[in-house]
């Protein structure tokens, strides 16, 4: 009986470890493509969710009167993100006729989700109106319960080490420009690299290294078949892509 005991256990520890170690999905900028849905919208995150995506990856800004907006681009139909206020942002429709979504707005709606939320924070004017953001959205996780569902990542250094130096202990922070090496990564308390695949096909070897220094290594925007085979048979830890479905569908054959 102890023997078979300790076989069962084995068992279902590996499947454990291969079900943990498989290439997890994070639709990028929400599922958006898909009908009734837009790029950062509510829906995008719904959407991302109801198909189980790991993640839905969303985009930061800091408006004129110190308000976070959930948005890709810099400027929206002529607006900026950074000089107009947060009231006459959420004035303009995105493609699906929602309104531009508060960060408030879009916490709100994942409160009743299950998803992780990847949050991009976009590089600001000036390091201190990063400092402002990256402390007011880690107030307003904690204010909405989310923190434990929190990843944060940006292409600014400055904003990644402060969310390294300000978010709790263990929450992933990773870094999106591309030039920092696993070890570089590992040196500034990165929980690892999320860069662009041209970086990871030029250096390949830097996924294992990410690797076998305890780094997570998410790979984006991929959409190509033969992108995603060749970053599953890598072993990366994540996919942020606009074809969550085609990558899930891809994931069950390998099973």
């Amino acid at each position: 009986m102890k023997i078979k005991s300790i076989i069962f256990l084995g068992a279902l520890l590996s499947v454990a470890v291969n079900m943990t170690a498989q290439t997890q999905v994070i639709a990028h900028r929400g599922f958006w493509k898909t009908e009734g849905s837009a790029m950062n919208s509510l829906t995008s995150l719904i959407k991302a969710d109801s198909i189980g995506c790991y993640g839905s990856e969303f985009d930061v800004w800091l408006t004129k009167d110190d308000q976070l907006i959930v948005n890709h681009d810099p400027t929206f139909k002529r607006k900026s993100m950074e000089k107009t206020s947060l009231a006459k942002l959420q004035k303009l429709k995105l493609k699906n006729g929602e309104k531009m979504p508060s960060l408030k707005e879009y916490f709100t709606t994942a409160k009743k989700l299950k998803t992780r939320l990847i949050l991009e924070l976009k590089e600001h004017s000036t390091p201190e109106k990063e400092t402002q953001a990256v402390k007011k959205i880690i107030h307003m996780t904690k204010q909405m319960g989310l923190t434990a569902r929190m990843e944060y990542i940006s292409f600014s250094l400055h904003a990644v080490k402060e969310f390294i130096r300000l978010a709790p202990a263990g929450t992933p922070v990773l870094y999106l420009r591309g030039e920092l090496s696993p070890k570089e990564l590992k040196e500034i308390g990165a929980t690892g690299a999320d860069y662009h695949i041209s970086v990871f096909k030029k250096k390949p070897k830097w996924i294992s290294e990410c690797h076998q220094l305890g780094l997570k290594v998410n790979v984006w925007t991929v959409n190509r078949e033969k992108n995603f085979k060749w970053l599953i048979k890598q072993k990366v830890d994540f996919i942020t892509t606009n074809k969550p479905v085609a990558l899930q569908t891809l994931l069950k054959k390998d099973e």
